[in-house]
């Protein structure tokens, strides 16, 4: 399996952001000293290239702590990590964190905004 795309500048953000008018994107917001967040991350990587519908994006909170900040700026979000959104047009659906990351979850919501 290919990598999931991970965000490290913020002209990434702002082209990720605008892309999301027309494809919808996950974030998952990821702290590499956490293990809540390890685990998360193992529910991420279940779904990540499972459809193509849907753009998958990494954010490591603490090798990328500008790019974490603007999308709590432009989400309107409060930081947490583990912490991942659903992003479609520029709008948050869904965002959720820590134990509530779960493959079950995500599918959900996910199938939620295809329908």
């Amino acid at each position: 399996m290919e990598q999931m795309n991970e965000l490290t500048t913020l002209e990434q953000w702002s082209e990720i952001w605008n892309r999301s008018m027309d494809t919808p994107i996950i974030i998952f917001k990821h702290s590499t000293s956490c293990m809540i967040s390890a685990r998360a991350f193992k529910q991420v990587k279940l779904l990540y290239g499972t459809d193509n519908k849907i753009d998958y994006y990494l954010v490591k909170v603490i090798e990328s702590r500008a790019v974490s900040n603007k999308i709590a700026e432009d989400t309107d979000i409060t930081h947490k990590s583990p912490q991942i959104f659903l992003i479609h047009k520029q709008q948050v659906k869904w965002h959720t964190s820590h134990w509530k990351i779960t493959k079950s979850n995500i599918e959900k919501e996910v199938s939620r905004l295809l329908e």
